[in-house]
């Protein structure tokens, strides 16, 4: 039995052709998509965030909305960029969506990846510490967000309140109990794999990942999930690890199945440059008729490895037609591989 979900972008344009014209198509789609998913059987909605860009950005107003018109879908992130966020503030909005979804949310964050602008974070009001990178920035961000999630009380109360305060330190609310564990690193890398384990975090792993060896993508990331396992079991956390890889992956049932996708059924993975110095690799999409694509799939090592599985989605096509690819998996290609 594996987990599926959705992993939506969130794109809008006032194009011809999409269905997602304004930002307000794309939020208010994502939320009857999520409605749909959850209906066909579909186990986890989860969006990308991403900023100065026509693409969903601040994800707890969205997260809330699907928290309140479904029951039993997980919501999630992939991921949100650490370095865009104030950590404390990020813990009242997670915890009031958390609770508000009844205890559903999977919260992807991370380090972020390249964005629109030049070090955008800085127009948030954000700074880089002495001698910090980036990607220090990010981690130390995630690391105060975890602490504070874990509902210890850390704040000095006022000697004469306009409420009454309960005794001791005060710790941010709404607090929702449980939520520190269902927090997700997204890891572009063995070693932040491993540093993601050590910190008790469940792992995301995309179709992108810093190139460590030349391997093909799905060796390389499955090699970096037992990696991940392996420090997991090491640090001696008493719960299971969770790992996420995304993939796009469309069975061809129809013929607007074949006009959308059909090009896409002799990709292969590709090697490029994600920022000066870093070569990536970014894996295949798979698109075929359903019994080549479950042999296909049948020997991808890294969904082997992963106990979800997250559906990258064209948004901008519609729900229906969406909620038509995500069946067509369901129905067609995950019992063939034993994931239903």
């Amino acid at each position: 039995m594996k987990k599926i979900g959705f992993l939506s972008f969130g794109h809008w344009s006032n194009y011809p052709g999409y269905k997602t014209r304004t930002a307000s198509d794309t939020l208010l789609q994502s939320i009857d998509l999520a409605v749909a998913a959850e209906e066909i059987g579909l186990d986890g909605a989860y969006f990308r965030v991403h900023h100065f860009a026509a693409q969903l950005a601040s994800p707890f107003p969205l997260l809330s909305a699907i928290g309140a018109k479904t029951s039993k879908i997980e919501i999630g992130t992939g991921v949100i960029d650490m370095r865009y966020e104030n950590p404390l503030y990020m813990v009242e909005d997670a915890g009031a969506a958390d609770l508000i979804s009844q205890g559903r949310l999977q919260l992807g964050i991370s380090r972020g990846s390249p964005e629109q602008v030049i070090d955008g974070w800085r127009y948030f009001g954000y700074d880089l510490g002495e001698g910090e990178t980036d990607a220090d920035m990010g981690r130390r961000k995630a690391m105060q967000f975890l602490d504070k999630l874990s509902g210890v009380g850390f704040a000095q109360p006022n000697p004469n309140p306009m409420f009454p305060n309960p005794p001791g330190l005060l710790r941010l609310e709404p607090h929702s109990q449980g939520l520190r564990e269902r927090i997700w690193w997204g890891a572009a890398s063995n070693a932040t794999a491993i540093w993601a384990a050590e910190h008790g975090m469940h792992l995301q792993s995309s179709t992108l990942k810093y190139d460590e060896g030349g391997k093909p993508f799905h060796i390389q990331q499955a090699e970096q999930i037992r990696l991940y396992k392996e420090a997991w079991k090491k640090a001696g956390h008493q719960r299971l690890p969770r790992v996420s890889v995304s993939r796009s992956i469309f069975a061809l049932v129809n013929e607007q199945d074949h006009y959308y996708f059909g090009r896409e059924s002799n990709r292969v993975d590709q090697f490029g440059m994600i920022e000066p110095g870093k070569q990536a690799i970014f894996g295949r999409s798979y698109a075929a008729e359903p019994d080549k694509l479950i042999k296909e799939l049948s020997e991808d090592e890294a969904i082997r490895e992963a106990d979800t599985l997250l559906l990258t989605i064209p948004n901008t096509l519609g729900v229906e037609y969406n909620i038509h690819l995500l069946s067509s998996i369901l129905k067609y290609v995950a019992p063939g591989l034993g994931w239903r």
